[in-house]
This record gives C-alpha cells, sequence and structure tokens, in this order.
C-alpha cells in the first residue's frame, strides 16, 4: 500500500513539474547570429516600441527577447550601415515554439494559459539573421549627377520624393 502511495505522489510531482513545458525545455531569451554581406556592418536592434535594444557589428551574436508580454511574441527590425552601401532593414520575427505543444499532451493547463505565454517561452525566434547590402554605391562627387534606384533610398528620402506629372 505504502509503495502504490509513493508512486502515486511521485506522478503527481512530475505533472507538476511539467507545467509549463516550453518554459522547462526551451527559455525566452535567444542567442541570435547576425551576420552581413560584406563583413563589417554596423547594425542597430530595433524592437516593436521602436526602442534600440542592441548595437554592434558583423559578424555578432545578439541575445533576444522572444516574448513582448502575454501571449505576444517579439518582432524585431534589424538595421544595416555601413560606409558606402545603402542601409538595409531586416525583419526578425518569433513564432511559437514546438514544446509549447507538449503542454498539451502533458495535461498542463498552467503552462499553456499561464507560465510559457507570461514568461515568452512560447515563442522562439530564429538562430540567425543576415543581410546582403548589395553593391557599393560609387561616391559622388559634389555637385554631382548622381542616379539611384528607388530601393537603396531610405524611408525619410522616398518621403522627400515628388512624382513628375
Amino acid at each position: 500500500m505504502c509503495f502504490h502511495k509513493t508512486r502515486t505522489m511521485g506522478a503527481l510531482l512530475a505533472l507538476l513539474a511539467l507545467q509549463g513545458c516550453a518554459s522547462i525545455i526551451s527559455d525566452s531569451k535567444y542567442p541570435v547570429t547576425v551576420t552581413s554581406s560584406p563583413a563589417g556592418a554596423n547594425f542597430e536592434v530595433i524592437n516593436k516600441s521602436g526602442v534600440v535594444v542592441h548595437r554592434g557589428s558583423t559578424p555578432g551574436v545578439v541575445t533576444l527577447m522572444s516574448g513582448e508580454g502575454y501571449f505576444r511574441g517579439q518582432t524585431y527590425t534589424l538595421r544595416f550601415m555601413r560606409e558606402g552601401y545603402p542601409d538595409r532593414q531586416v525583419e526578425l520575427d518569433s513564432r511559437v515554439d514546438g514544446w509549447y505543444w507538449a503542454n498539451i499532451l502533458f495535461g498542463g493547463v498552467i503552462g499553456m494559459l499561464i507560465v510559457d505565454p507570461l514568461t515568452g517561452a512560447m515563442y522562439k525566434l530564429p538562430d540567425e539573421v543576415s543581410a546582403d547590402l548589395g553593391q557599393p554605391v560609387a561616391e559622388a562627387m559634389q555637385d554631382a549627377l548622381r542616379i539611384v534606384s528607388i530601393n537603396d533610398l531610405d524611408p525619410a528620402q522616398r518621403a522627400q520624393l515628388v512624382a513628375l506629372q
């Protein structure tokens, strides 16, 4: 009889321990490798709120939070800059971690509805992000005509464009 109670208690403790599967197996912070072609570009990591959360140069590794809040994954914009090259922006978006669904199998309602969504452990970020800066932009001489593609302009420059009739 005593053996049966011990086994039952052990099973209950195991179930309680698995209440937040993604938070136990995964994490809410992920190292992301940042590279560019060519290497040596400076980059900024900007969160959904528009706050720069990291600055560095490529190649580099940055640790980022995968969640923004309760049931909200984080999205980052990485802005790459290198002298002589056009700036580039890349979106880095979180996705639901596969371990989050293990809560269903183990009956972890608390983990599924509270722990993992609140800690951000239900989300995962990609392991790496990269940007191709393209061809170097020829340096223009003062007062010289410079022809560029609209894709080489940043949003502020695009806002200054005037349509010709």
